[in-house]
């Protein structure tokens, strides 16, 4: 195992979205587990709630919106990517086994942040993420998406794997490495490392939507909600390239545009990363939505009912 080397890929996204987001029609390839794991390929890993020091961390608020995911966070809202178009209104959100008719949505302007409105209620819901401490943060990212595939090789050595189909409830573990922006949006992003602990885990295609949790005062909390990877890679300057989970991209070609870059082959590794919207970079929006502001109309009510409380306190004194 190389030293790791700081990624390679930051500048370019922040230009353009290099990456690709976390969304495609699930394949009838033979399945294998959500999220890809550097340790193992097993499908059948991190399927159930995680314990130990990582029990309520997320998993218990996270459900099935189409092949994606979202995560509960209000008692009648859940929040996903507004990337992942393909439910409607009507459609039903999976948490935990029941089955909630969702009502509305409400796409953020500024964010690849939707909510929807169930019918109903949670019975429990997950707090957000309000600090400004992310990055340095160990975190746990819960997806349903495509695990490990072909193995990818590059110079001898292997760099990581490509996507294979699933839709398998996983969870995996990382650490917020630093925050980037893209259309005014902040994004943090942790990245793909080789051999730092047997659940260190980065996104792959489908796993839009699931949440990334890290502690706040000790609970945890909702800090992003899954977008992009780095993506798509090459062994060669032509054709369509592969997405792929990368722990390496020494070796390999890049294309952050229309062209094909060579990534020069480095004694430290070069490791691919998974981008997540920030919630409490949208905190506000978030709240104006799950806590909406009194309408003119409450208002005029609650104001009419303060006037008759007062009516009578008066009518009581004389």
């Amino acid at each position: 195992m190389k030293n790791r080397k700081p990624s390679f890929f930051r500048p370019v996204f922040a230009r353009s979205i290099a990456g690709v987001l976390l969304l495609a029609l699930l394949s009838a390839a033979t399945p294998s587990g959500a999220i890809v794991f550097y340790s193992t390929g097993d499908q059948n890993y991190n399927t159930t709630a995680p314990t130990g020091a990582l029990t309520n961390s997320g998993w218990q608020f996270e459900g099935y919106w189409g092949v994606c995911m979202g995560t509960a966070i209000a008692s009648n809202f859940f929040i996903t990517a507004k990337h992942y178009t393909d439910p409607i209104v009507g459609d039903p959100f999976l948490l935990n086994g029941v089955s909630y008719t969702t009502t509305a949505k409400y796409e953020d302007p500024n964010s690849d942040l939707a909510l929807w409105r169930i019918s109903g209620s949670f019975p429990s819901w997950a707090p957000i993420y309000t600090g400004s401490s992310e990055v340095g943060s160990p975190l746990v990212v819960f997806g349903a998406g495509y695990g490990r595939g072909a193995e990818v090789w590059a110079e001898g050595d292997l760099k990581g794997w490509q996507a294979g189909g699933s839709n398998v409830k996983r969870w995996g573990t990382n650490v917020v490495a630093g925050t980037t922006t893209y259309q005014g949006s902040t994004l943090l992003y942790a990245d793909f490392d080789a051999g730092p602990g047997a659940n260190e885990a980065t996104l792959a295609v489908a796993d839009s939507g699931g949440g990334v949790f890290i502690q706040q005062n000790s609970i945890w909390s909702l800090a992003g909600v899954n977008f992009t990877v780095d993506s798509p890679f090459n062994t060669t300057n032509s054709g369509d390239g592969f997405n792929a989970a990368i722990f390496d991209a020494g070796g390999l070609y890049y294309k952050p545009s229309d062209t094909w870059t060579y990534i020069p082959n480095q004694p430290a590794d070069i490791p691919a990363s998974f981008y997540a919207t920030s919630i409490s970079a949208r905190q506000d929006w978030i709240m104006s939505i799950i806590v909406p502001e009194p309408s003119t109309s409450a208002l005029v009510a609650l104001g009419f009912a303060v006037f008759l409380a007062t009516a009578r306190r008066a009518s009581r004194r004389r």
